[in-house]
């Protein structure tokens, strides 16, 4: 069976209205995967091979029964098999954070996962962050009040890390720069200016729009920071 097509990231700049339908679908006007349907990773109701096998994805509340090789990764399924090119190809090695999903409700590198290994998990992508009448959630309405991206293309993966963050702190865990009077307290860790960097440094932007991402993540968890 052939290997999942790799594409090359483009390193070219969004602008307008196509940097703003970066954030609320993660769709990129350069370039698309082919659609799954009926494609190589649709489950065909022919027997699994040893080189693949039938794997359940449910991405964002749909189910998808797909066949794929062993060796194609999660972001791989995601946009050659089922069309969603929200998480982009950045590095390809877990460095770059633009392929972060969530699973099971926690941030991946979904470069670095097999498909296979995640059968029957919940996946969920920047096309699955709206609500189903299509209103934004809070965050995706933060990027864009606060101008927190440029070109576009970190921005899936910032605002799916960004999620995770934020259910990780609410659930307390601590990150490295958690203060010490916090960890002995339990609940959730306050998230501030600092402990959103430190939780966000996996997600890189070339355009450099940290300090706005940091302002938009402080958006939707109402934090006030006495020392930055």
């Amino acid at each position: 069976m052939d290997q999942a097509v790799r594409e090359v990231a483009s390193t070219c700049d969004l602008h307008g209205s196509e940097a703003e339908a970066a954030v609320t679908s993660g769709s990129d006007p350069r370039h698309s995967d082919p659609a799954g349907g009926g494609g190589p990773g649709t489950a065909d109701g022919v027997a699994p091979t040893a080189l693949d096998s039938r794997v359940t994805l449910r991405v964002n509340g749909t189910d998808h029964d797909l066949r794929l090789d062993h060796r194609v990764t999660l972001l791989d399924a995601l946009r050659g098999h089922l069309a969603l090119t929200g998480p982009k190809r950045g590095c390809d090695h877990g460095q770059c954070g633009a392929c972060t999903v969530l699973v099971d409700g926690r941030r991946v590198n979904s470069c670095l996962l097999l498909a296979v290994a995640q059968d029957g998990a919940a996946v969920t992508t920047v096309e699955g962050l709206a609500a189903a009448d299509g209103a934004l959630h809070p965050l995706q309405e933060a990027f864009l009040r606060r101008d927190a991206f440029q070109c576009g293309f970190c921005t899936p993966g910032q605002l799916c890390s960004a999620l995770g963050a934020i259910d990780e702190a609410a659930s307390g865990h601590p990150s490295h720069v958690t203060p010490d009077g916090v960890l002995a307290e339990p609940g959730a860790v306050p998230l501030t200016a600092p402990e959103i960097r430190e939780r966000m440094s996996g997600n890189l932007c070339r355009c450099g729009a940290y300090p706005r991402i940091v302002d938009a993540v402080k958006d939707v968890t109402d934090v006030t920071d006495v020392i930055e």
